[in-house]
């Protein structure tokens, strides 16, 4: 109490003139007033017609200067100054910066005012003065001001007490959903999108249909916001949260197309940018980034925008990957921003926030009233015309008594007065219309008097009568007096059947709405797309089969299967890859899109990527380089790749084996599932000794053969289990000895006692023969000779498991590519030189072979096949 009396003003002071406070009350009170005035009066828009008042205050200040669609244009200066003075007593800016944005197609989806002149740009650019800019309505904004002179809606004082402004909108279209609203108040805001129109339409008309709608079925009919701006919903998980609780986080994306210039280059082009995003800003911000090295792969960037549309350029550099580029342009930059949906609104007066189904509820019991107060307004204005209606044909009736009436009168009011009582009627007549006519015509004629008062017609009738012109004499115009009476009539009896059924308003809603629709519906803009985790991505690409080639500098691409033919043993080959002079084809093999690739590298480490993920090419194409889809360090390289069907399956990565041998004939088995856990670094797949190297990797089932190759024609095999499994980053053990500066070219893991094996020679020759010509050795061992090492032949270059429905993939250093059937090339024993499998010159050697699986129903072909080069060389027999 004592706190109290402290803040107030001593009384002996005041003389009586001062009331003593508590200025922490005062304080309360005057934030408490001031915190509601910016939330009803400024920041919140009205749940009915989505409007704040500032852009009411215009619209319906337009609508008074008659700048409507089909009018001539005002100059801005003369609107500003018309809502300034009469309804809105703020700065001339916000009126001016109001009706500035409600013209700009970018800011909205369905923009109110038409504007001429420069009313600002999606670059951030101001507007021209308002003395500089002309405006009018746009047709779909005097729908929202329909019906406003039928008493549809109240009207209150403006600032001054001098006028009377709308405290709504009829708003016959649902603005609210159509343009969104953002503002922020005093300790809340709203930020609500832009939706389209024939959506919103199909979405009220499901809610008019059946009220008990849930959220989720309104979203099959509206799908998720759509921007003005276009771009795309990356995502759906904050859509559908928006639309259930009002709240939610939507990221949108650009529009990007991949495009070759006239020079070649690779160009990213942008057509589409987010919502609310500044484009000039956006390309500095970009430009910055990638002065400073956080984006790579960018020589140039370009804006080509013009009045066709945006058009933002990214030129490429010749090592990049346009999919690489694109995703950390979506990172790094605002190609790709965020939504925050925040639906409040005022509701009654108070701010509350709505799901997607609360805002349509809202609409529709505000176009019910609307539609109610229209049709009593109607109704009542029919009944007037029909009251009226009624004394002139009663007067024709009486048409000459009438006329003698008016005639012997000495004034008006004489001649109104006796018009009133009916004296141009015989007393027989007045008697038979009051007790017959007058109560016939009250069925449609509310305002006729009561038969009570004796008078014949109404003051309001006799007035009528007093003003009609006497072309109303002639026989047509009784004749259109009674068919606009009988059109009253009926006028009347739907109107007062309207009022009277529910049913009826909600059909005028969908009515008016599927109008709306037809007159401004039109299509999407914002396109959705799902993002990853939210669906499943065998679903959207397919599994198609891929030839993954990977080049000896570091060059990698997928090439459909199918644009490589068969052709017969001996053939001279096509043409499959573009490479440089010092560059050569160095993995090659076949996969699907939803596989799995492990990249092994010669210094032990392992990266992740999916096929899909692999940028697609021609046969003929170079590929992308490796660096740019993985953290590859600049002084490694890729050794082995190895195809993986999953990585998910507990089952599958449990019971599977990784097995890798090095170049000094190493060899180390881990279970799959230690590598099962992608990094976007990599990891440690194998530690290497010194001056070694990873060489291959094959995934096995712990029941295989082992066989490994060396160049020198010797070949060693084991059963596996003579390995023992070993953690993630082991060294391996001896899998074979070798002699000098022999090396291992290659393992195979056999799970079949049929099998066969492939050995290609670096001079085109090679021969396959059944597994059982190589005996059991235990591991460590020398081997047995597979191949007569010759300068003919050249050393040993790869081992392979074939089957006759395989075929073989061959790839030479000068990019020369061969496709064979494995059938085509005869069972050989193990002591024999083998035949040719391709014609090479004498500049070039074999850089890849790899087995293809041949489908069932591939079509096998030959055309384009050389076998006039087959080979016809015999078994030699080697000691």
């Amino acid at each position: 109490m004592a706190e109290e009396t402290e803040n107030l003003i001593p009384e002996s002071s005041n003389n009586g003139t001062i009331i003593p406070i508590n200025i922490e009350d005062e304080m309360r009170g005057a934030y408490i007033d001031y915190s509601m005035s910016v939330i009803i009066s400024r920041a919140l828009p009205d749940v009915r017609d989505g409007l704040k008042p500032v852009h009411r205050r215009v619209l319906y200040g337009m609508a008074e200067l008659g700048v409507y669609h089909n009018r001539p244009y005002k100059k801005s200066a003369r609107i500003v100054g018309e809502v300034l003075g009469k309804y809105h007593p703020h700065g001339d800016a916000s009126v001016y910066d109001t009706m500035v944005r409600m013209a700009q197609e970018w800011s909205l989806r369905y923009t109110l005012v038409d504007g001429q002149g420069n009313f600002g740009s999606i670059d951030g650019d101001s507007p021209a003065a308002m003395r500089y800019t002309e405006a009018r309505l746009k047709r779909i904004a005097e729908e929202m001001l329909a019906d406003i002179n039928k008493e549809t809606v109240d009207f209150q004082p403006n600032f001054d007490d001098s006028l009377e402004e709308p405290s709504v909108m009829p708003g016959k279209i649902p603005n609210l959903l159509l343009n969104g609203s953002a503002g922020i108040a005093v300790g809340m805001a709203t930020n609500m999108a832009p939706h389209n129109l024939s959506e919103v339409v199909d979405g009220i008309a499901a809610y008019v249909d059946n009220t008990e709608i849930t959220v989720e079925e309104l979203m099959h009919h509206i799908k998720a916001p759509d921007f003005p701006t276009g771009a795309i919903i990356y995502g759906y998980s904050g859509v559908k949260s928006a639309f259930e609780t009002g709240r939610g986080r939507i990221v949108l994306r650009s529009v990007a197309n991949f495009e070759v210039s006239k020079t070649g280059k690779d160009q990213i082009v942008v057509t589409e940018i987010p919502y609310m995003v500044n484009k000039a800003m956006m390309i500095e911000k970009t430009a910055q980034l990638i002065n400073e090295k956080k984006i790579e792969g960018i020589s140039d960037i370009r804006d080509e925008s013009d009045r066709d549309g945006m058009r933002i350029v990214y030129d490429l550099r010749k090592d990049a990957v346009p999919n690489v580029v694109l995703n950390n342009l979506y990172k790094y930059t605002q190609l790709q921003s965020s939504f925050s949906i925040n639906n409040v609104a005022l509701v009654k007066g108070r701010p509350v926030t709505l799901n997607l189904k609360d805002m349509i509820r809202y609409y529709v019991e505000h176009r019910l009233e609307i539609i109610t107060r229209r049709t009593q307004y109607d109704l009542k204005e029919a009944e007037k015309r029909a009251h009226i209606l009624i004394g002139l044909l009663i007067a024709l009736d009486y048409i000459d008594a009438v006329i003698t009436l008016i005639r012997r009168s000495k004034d008006a009011d004489e001649a109104r007065t006796g018009l009133m009582q009916g004296d141009f009627m015989t007393a027989q007549q007045k008697e038979k219309f009051l007790t017959e006519g007058l109560q016939r015509l009250q069925i449609v004629d509310e305002l006729s008097t009561d038969a009570e008062s004796g008078n014949i017609l109404s003051e309001v009738q006799a007035k009528a009568i007093l003003d009609m012109r006497l072309q109303r004499l002639v026989g047509l115009e009784r004749d259109k007096l009674n068919a606009e009476f009988e059109e009253i009539k009926n006028l009347i009896e739907d109107l007062r059947a309207i009022l009277g059924s529910e049913e009826r308003k909600r059909i005028i809603i969908k009515e008016e709405l599927a109008e709306l629709k037809a007159r401004y519906g039109d299509e999407r803009r914002s396109k959705i797309e799902m993002a990853a985790g939210e669906f499943s991505i065998e679903d959207m690409i397919p599994d198609d089969e891929m030839l993954v080639t990977i080049s000896h500098q570091g060059y990698i691409k997928r090439t459909a299967l199918q644009e490589y033919r068969t052709q017969g043993r001996g053939g001279t080959g096509s043409r499959g890859v573009k490479t440089k002079d010092e560059d050569y084809t160095e993995h090659l093999f076949a996969a699907t899109n939803h596989n799995y690739l492990l990249f092994f590298t010669k210094k032990g480490k392992l990266f992740w990527l999916r096929v899909f993920e692999i940028p697609e090419g021609s046969k003929t194409a170079k590929g992308r380089a490796i660096q740019n889809l993985i953290n590859i360090e600049s002084d490694d390289k890729i050794q082995a790749v190895l195809n993986v069907t999953t990585l998910t399956d507990e089952d599958y990565i449990n019971n599977n084996y990784i097995v890798m041998c090095t170049e000094d004939g190493t060899v180390k088995k881990t279970l799959l599932e230690a590598y099962s856990r992608p990094r976007q670094g990599g990891i440690i797949a194998i530690n290497i000794n010194e001056g070694d190297n990873l060489l291959d990797v094959a995934l096995t089932n712990g029941d295989n053969n082992i066989v490994i190759a060396a160049k020198n024609g010797k070949v060693v095999r084991f059963h596996e289990s003579g390995t023992r499994p070993m953690g993630r980053t082991a060294t391996g053990v001896r899998g074979i000895s070798l002699e000098g500066d022999d090396k291992v070219i290659g393992m195979v893991c056999v799970s079949r006692a049929d099998t066969q094996l492939l050995v290609v020679s670096e001079k085109g020759y090679g021969k396959r023969s059944d597994i059982e010509d190589y005996r059991i050795t235990s591991r460590g061992a020398k081997g047995v000779k597979t191949l007569n090492i010759t300068d003919k032949t050249g050393t040993l270059v790869a081992i392979k498991e074939v089957t006759d429905d395989d075929d073989l993939m061959i790839i030479t250093k000068n990019g020369i590519a061969i496709r064979i059937k494995i059938a085509d090339l005869r069972v050989m024993g193990r002591n024999t030189q083998g035949v040719r499998l391709i014609r090479l010159n004498d500049t070039d050697d074999i850089a890849s072979v790899t087995r293809i699986i041949r489908e069932e129903d591939e079509e096998e072909t030959a055309e384009g096949g050389d076998n006039s080069g087959v080979s016809t060389e015999t078994e030699t027999s080697v000691e």
